[in-house]
């Protein structure tokens, strides 16, 4: 075969080719036209099966288009959404004080007999969030969306309704664990909240507003922001800021990384701002969850203190009106007040000394006081180190457990 004859068959194989793919891709897009070009004119191809691996000529083999892949939000609500439950809780109130009809404007309906026999009821009703912790129906979410309640209704993602027992409740941190009777349930993953940096991501998951199965998206704003800055001082957590959005509602909805790891569960909103939500750290949330799983309560270790942050402000304003001779390069945190009784006044602490650091962590915040003394063991010796009037001192205290009218 001469040289020019080559070239022509390598021509007319690859028109061959060029033709079959391209009325292939036609026919398995459009799904059955008549052939065009290299076929005859009234030669149709069967309609193919749906997805099929790949269609196989004696021309060419085309794949399976490939599905565009989801983002990581959506692989992780695919992933966690599941274990996220709707809590519907009913709490019934104290109707009217009984003297109340003692008023002579009832005493004109009810007579002299005073308040009737029973007390009219009045009936409160919530929905919050939670998620699945253990397959066996563990679950976690705010004290304050089950706190009180009379019943509580735990509604999955897949329609399926558990009534759910309160274990128990824990006000110092908003935590609550509720029980449900199943087995092999959706449980969430749960990921470290101790390394999160302000700019990643969170992902938030909750029944906003009664919206089921709401989705929202954003940052982490922050970590270690204390219960004052949140504007609720009684609790004892150093929350996650985020800007995903929260609402009444999402309250003890767990908050994601973006892997689909809960990191903390999200508890609190600033009435007076916007996109200000905040989430308990899910260290924090397991460790009281535990304890209320394993006895029905947390005991929380104290020292019955008031403190102040040393500033150069702070103390020269201290050293001004309390007669306090501390330098203006002091670090550490003053003692304000010290509780009758308690177990600062018993180790020996007094108005005035200055906490430098507790069992050789150094102090700098009263947050961070409050840090020490929340992860010490109640009645083990704590040293603290303190200064008092130039000179440094180290005290054994005993944490005692926090009465339950002294949050």
């Amino acid at each position: 075969m001469n040289q020019a004859a080559k070239q022509w068959i390598g021509l007319a194989t690859a028109l061959a080719i060029g033709g079959g793919c391209g009325w292939f891709a036609h026919q398995y897009s459009g799904g059955g036209v008549r052939a065009q070009g290299g076929l005859p004119a009234a030669t149709v191809i069967p309609r193919l099966e749906a997805n099929p691996a790949a269609v196989e000529t004696n021309l060419v083999a085309v794949p399976k288009p490939i599905p565009v892949a989801s983002n990581f939000i959506a692989v992780a609500v695919q992933q966690v959404g599941p274990a996220v439950v709707r809590i519907d809780a009913v709490r019934s109130l104290s109707g009217l004080h009984p003297d109340t009809f003692n008023n002579p404007f009832f005493r004109h309906f009810f007579g002299h007999q005073g308040a009737p026999q029973e007390m009219p009821e009045q009936v409160e009703q919530g929905t919050g969030s939670g998620f699945i912790v253990s397959t066996s129906g563990h679950i976690l979410t705010n004290a304050h969306v089950v706190d009180g309640a009379r019943t509580v209704q735990v509604t999955l993602r897949d329609g399926r309704t558990f009534e759910g027992q309160v274990v128990g409740v824990d006000s110092v941190t908003d935590v609550a664990a509720v029980k449900v009777k199943a087995d092999s349930l959706p449980a969430v993953r749960l990921g470290n909240s101790l390394k999160l940096s302000p700019g990643q991501w969170a992902i938030a998951i909750g029944n906003p507003l009664g919206l089921d199965n709401t989705v929202t998206a954003g940052i982490i704003s922050a970590t270690g922001r204390t219960s004052n800055q949140v504007g609720i001082p009684d609790k004892r957590v150093q929350f996650i800021q985020t800007d995903a959005a929260i609402n009444p509602g999402n309250s003890g909805g767990p908050l994601l990384n973006d892997r689909g790891e809960v990191i903390g569960m999200n508890t609190a909103i600033r009435a007076n701002a916007q996109g200000l939500g905040f989430a308990i750290p899910i260290e924090t949330a397991k460790r009281i969850a535990d304890q209320l799983f394993a006895t029905g309560q947390v005991q929380h270790p104290y020292l019955g203190i008031q403190m102040l942050e040393l500033t150069r402000d702070s103390i020269n304003t201290l050293n001004q009106s309390q007669g306090l001779k501390l330098p203006l390069n002091q670090q550490g945190v003053v003692i304000l007040r010290v509780l009758e009784g308690s177990p600062a006044a018993l180790a020996g602490l007094a108005v005035g000394d200055v906490i430098v650091s507790i069992n050789g962590t150094a102090i700098t915040t009263p947050t961070d006081v409050q840090t020490r003394v929340e992860t010490s063991q109640i009645g083990k010796g704590l040293p603290i180190q303190i200064s008092r009037n130039g000179k440094t001192a180290t005290l054994a205290v005993k944490p005692a457990m926090l009465p339950p009218d002294l949050p």
